[in-house]
């Protein structure tokens, strides 16, 4: 692996460190964040044109099936653009892979999100709280009103753990 790809590889971690954390505060995922993903991801390919194209084509294949998932209200819209940045720039093993994690990554949040139904309500975080407290003041808050689950935790953890397999 040559300098270049190692740079990518690194970069795309930090973006999705970066998308997860957005994701827990604000429950949006930016266009920006996922066009650097999937142009990172072409970037890292371009020395086999073959294989560009076997990722166009299986992240094509992906949107197609994730857009039926989201017109039924199971997945958000920024879950599908990520998912599909982040499979542009995997082969189709790849992408295989990336999906089995975050499932699993995100049976995995849900499970924390039901267990959030029998830990107390926590009275409001004072200045000066520490980050962990004042996130579970806010997720607590935010389960009690029946707002989404910020699955692009899951899917940053699923790529994360793919693009280091991918890149080992």
């Amino acid at each position: 692996m040559n300098w270049f790809v190692s740079i990518a590889l690194i970069l795309e971690i930090l973006l999705l460190l970066y998308v997860a954390t957005i994701d827990v505060a604000t429950r949006l995922i930016s266009n920006e964040i996922c066009l650097a993903l999937a142009l990172l991801g072409i970037a890292s390919q371009l020395a086999s044109p073959m294989q560009v194209a076997e990722s166009l084509i299986s992240a094509a294949i992906l949107f197609v099936l994730l857009l039926v998932i989201y017109t039924r209200g199971w997945i958000g819209g920024g879950d599908v653009k990520l998912l599909v940045a982040l499979a542009i720039g995997l082969p189709l093993a790849g992408v295989v892979q990336l999906m089995t994690i975050t499932a699993l990554a995100g049976g995995v949040l849900a499970l924390v999100h039901l267990m959030m139904r029998h830990l107390p309500y926590p009275k409001l975080a004072p200045a000066g709280s520490s980050l962990v407290r004042r996130v579970y003041a806010v997720e607590r808050w935010r389960h009690l009103r029946h707002a989404p689950l910020p699955y692009g935790v899951a899917i940053a953890s699923g790529g994360i753990l793919t693009i280091l397999n991918q890149g080992l």
